[in-house]
């Protein structure tokens, strides 16, 4: 057991989190660890981690010094960032430790849909810290995933959306490609990625199905039962209305920071990445230098978007 690998999990308790530490277990190819904060250490959560084996440590990313966290990393061999995106930029210290502590491999926190510099914020920062990463001359993995299938279908009178109301939303002209990856599934590619020695020093693309956004509202829409209701409240937004609902966020968010408006703001300028630039494509993650996931693992069997959309409408 000593031999395999330790992977050192920051953020299990979020979704993707949870997605990737069981599908880490399962693999048998790693030993397991998870940091919480000191104050979360009873929590049932963690207790559960710790009931399937996951060994847990104590850290606060954002306010541990590189010192404390050197300590929190001591004998792991690959470190795997899944925090919450407002913590992004805090990574540089945990990375920094990574280097001191003879860390073999990261991966920070991506797990979202590939683009340039210069079209979302939240992307910028990620950008800054995969180049951070690279100037500190540790071993890393970019992931991206796409965007979620759980974020994309269109409410039913007895299916709820993540999105609410939103999810009735049309972008532009809403034929643009779009990846797509269930959550539940991302485990299983991270899990190999991190085993592949191939993925080493390299940005990873992970998807399970491409569509356009209006491919996307018509599964649902047939799926759902509720075919003509769902259709009928469709509303398209142009990108004007999108720059000016990101402006709009932004402003708030930077004159009183608080959740909402910062979710507002970068839901935006994702939208302008994938709906009006086109960037959440197969195409593009390749242009920047990805693998493709797909082509990697190519016994891994992909959900398809409308079989997702079956089970989440209650369809058999």
């Amino acid at each position: 057991m000593a031999l395999k690998p330790l992977v050192l999990v920051v953020g299990a308790s979020g979704n993707t989190g949870k997605s990737v530490i069981p599908a880490l277990l399962e693999s048998g190819n790693f030993r397991v660890a998870a940091t919480s904060r000191p104050s979360s250490l009873s929590k049932p959560d963690v207790n559960e981690l710790r009931a399937k084996g996951v060994e847990i440590r104590p850290a606060e990313i954002g306010s541990d010094s590189v010192e404390q966290l050197k300590t929190v990393l001591t004998g792991v061999d690959i470190l795997l960032s899944v925090v919450h995106f407002d913590v992004v930029l805090a990574q540089k210290s945990l990375f920094a430790a990574a280097k001191e502590a003879g860390v073999k491999r990261v991966i920070p926190c991506d797990f979202a849909t590939p683009g340039a510099k210069g079209a979302r914020q939240l992307h910028d920062e990620k950008l800054a810290v995969r180049d951070y990463i690279k100037e500190l001359g540790v071993g890393y993995t970019f992931i991206d995933v796409g965007w979620w299938m759980q974020l994309s279908t269109s409410a039913g009178t007895h299916s709820p959306s993540m999105l609410g109301p939103a999810s009735y939303e049309i972008y532009g002209t809403g034929d643009k490609k779009l990846l797509l990856t269930d959550l539940n599934n991302i485990g299983k590619f991270v899990a190999r990625i991190l085993a592949d020695e191939r993925t080493l020093n390299q940005y990873v693309i992970v998807w399970e199905d491409e569509l356009t956004w209006l491919e996307v509202k018509a599964i649902c829409e047939q799926q759902s039962g509720e075919e003509d209701l769902l259709r009928s409240k469709r509303t398209t937004l142009s990108y004007e209305e999108l720059k000016q609902r990101a402006a709009h966020s932004k402003e708030e968010y930077l004159r009183s920071p608080n959740f909402l408006a910062h979710i507002g703001w970068v839901s935006s300028e994702y939208a302008i990445s994938m709906h009006i630039l086109g960037e959440n494509s197969l195409e593009n993650a390749k242009a920047l230098g990805a693998l493709d996931a797909r082509e990697l693992y190519p016994d891994i069997v992909p959900v398809k978007f409308v079989d997702f959309a079956k089970k989440f409408y209650h369809k058999q």
